[in-house]
């Protein structure tokens, strides 16, 4: 088999049995790069000569029969959110845009105790707020499957970089969906963990009670295997919990017989396409063939879950983006008179529109004679949304769900109206609410061709019976190519 068609462990296995040295992988990757970066502008930043040094390294140890992990020498890329000592960390804004941290995120400690090798820093949404990759300051990454449409938001650079053949796994971050909407409109794979599981401590804050780092991979069993890497407790994040099973991968077993599945029956309600509507109603009859049970249930709140979610968000990031002021680090204007005059100018001009929005509406919801009409409601909300999916796992053992109501959309059409946008997460932003795990996955392509995705919801701690319900479907299913692999990127 080719390497750039292998999965990670695949290629991992290789690599250990030295069929495949690590070199030979990360040259294969740089080839893709060069066959389609131009095309897709998956990366900001790439790291040729360091990837082959590690990549050395890697493949020194294992002729000394070391092997530090299941996927030591598999190439990686790395959301430009997460940061890498000496590397140029800039969330996508040019408020950032000469930010080089003096510190490895845990995440990057982590894939560096076990041996992965780091490709570069892949595009996102600027501070991820968006869902397609155009807030960028720096530039529009494209989907692998047809140029012409946006590869999702926010870690669309690293999903489209997957798709592409451009890297073999990749790190995103998910605040309210922005590992699992790019996933399905990529045609990929990516997992958003239990709130707490794997270690925020380096990634540069959106809504600090929202964000979790995961994995995008081609299938269940690569991003099961990263995911096992990057989870456990870290001292240095107050919010990261300890788990005592992390063997993610044992539960890939593909038997779902008398397996409870839920569906919200909300969201096949109005927003949906009906060809996305069609595949993931085939996906539940899958499910039933494999001898699970699929149930229809109301979820009363779907109607809550944007407001409440946007709320929240925005809350949060005008709080955590205070810090970027011009005078610490990063941009700042030239032209100014006064330090207030400094920050309003630096500001202005280092962040983008979506940015500012969002800003502007956290910052409203917070102030005086607002903030028990809009935030603590919004609160209140959550907890609401939070008792209900409670119940439902109560009856249920995973909820299925489409992972967006539409496929990917033209480039330019989401951004003339940003409320269309938010809208478009519907399905997503109750799992960050709730701090669940979900996985989506590929179910079927539309008539055009591009990818539409599945999403299996979990409750707390429970990311063993998704994964275990995604490799079932996956086996059932049959392998789902990447766009590089069918010669469409």
């Amino acid at each position: 088999m080719e390497i750039e068609k292998m999965t990670a462990l695949e290629l991992s296995k290789a690599i250990r049995e030295r069929k495949i040295s690590s070199c030979e992988a990360v040259k294969s990757v740089f080839s893709q790069i060069d066959k389609w970066e131009d095309k897709t502008q998956s990366y900001l930043d790439i790291y040729r000569k360091e990837a082959l040094k590690e990549a050395e390294q890697t493949d020194k140890e294992i002729a000394e029969g070391i092997f530090r992990s299941p996927l030591a020498g598999v190439p990686v890329a790395v959301k430009d959110n997460i940061c890498i000592n000496g590397k140029r960390t800039t969330c996508a804004s040019k408020i950032l845009e000469n930010f080089v941290p003096a510190y490895d995120a845990e995440v990057i400690s982590r894939l560096r105790a076990a041996g992965m090798v780091m490709i570069g820093k892949t595009n996102m949404d600027e501070f991820a707020m968006g869902s397609t990759t155009e807030t960028s300051a720096y530039q529009t990454t494209r989907n692998p499957w047809n140029t012409a449409c946006v590869p999702g938001g926010s870690s669309g650079g690293s999903c489209a970089a997957v798709a592409a053949g451009e890297a073999f796994l990749a790190l995103g971050s998910d605040t309210g969906g922005s590992i699992r909407q790019p996933s399905a409109f990529c045609g990929v794979t990516g997992i958003k963990p239990t709130y707490g599981t794997v270690s925020r401590y380096g990634l540069i804050a959106y809504a600090s009670s929202l964000d979790q780092i995961g994995p995008v991979g081609k299938n269940t069993a690569d991003c099961a295997a990263l995911l096992e890497i990057l989870a456990g407790k870290d001292q240095k994040d107050s919010t990261s919990i300890k788990r005592g099973d992390l063997d993610f991968s044992s539960a890939l077993t593909g038997e779902v017989k008398g397996m409870k599945i839920g569906v919200p029956e909300e969201f096949l309600a109005e927003g949906i396409t009906e060809e996305v509507k069609a595949s993931f109603l085939e996906a539940l009859k899958a499910y039933e063939t494999m001898g699970a049970s699929v149930e229809f249930f109301s979820l009363k709140t779907v109607k809550y879950m944007i407001p409440a979610y946007y709320i929240i968000a925005c809350a949060e990031a005008s709080s955590n983006l205070e810090r970027f002021d011009g005078v610490k680090y990063g941009f700042r204007a030239s032209d100014y008179e006064g330090l207030h005059d400094m920050y309003k100018r630096t500001r202005s001009l280092g962040f983008g529109e979506e940015v500012k929005r969002r800003i502007m509406l956290g910052s409203f919801v917070l102030s005086s004679g607002y903030y028990d009409a809009y935030y603590l409601k919004a609160l209140r909300t959550k907890a609401l949304i939070q008792r209900e999916f409670t119940a439902a796992f109560q009856k249920y053992d995973v909820i299925l769900a489409p992972a967006a109501p539409y496929t990917a959309p033209r480039i330019g059409e989401s951004l003339k109206d940003p409320l269309t946008m938010y809208l478009g997460d519907i399905y997503t932003v109750a799992v960050n609410l709730c701090g669940l795990p979900g996985i989506s996955l590929p179910c079927g392509r539309d008539r055009e061709g591009l990818p539409i995705g599945m999403q299996i919801i979990g409750g707390l701690l429970q990311e063993k019976k998704l994964l275990c319900a995604a490799s079932a479907y996956e086996a059932y299913r049959g392998r789902f190519e990447t766009a590089a692999e069918r010669g469409m990127a």
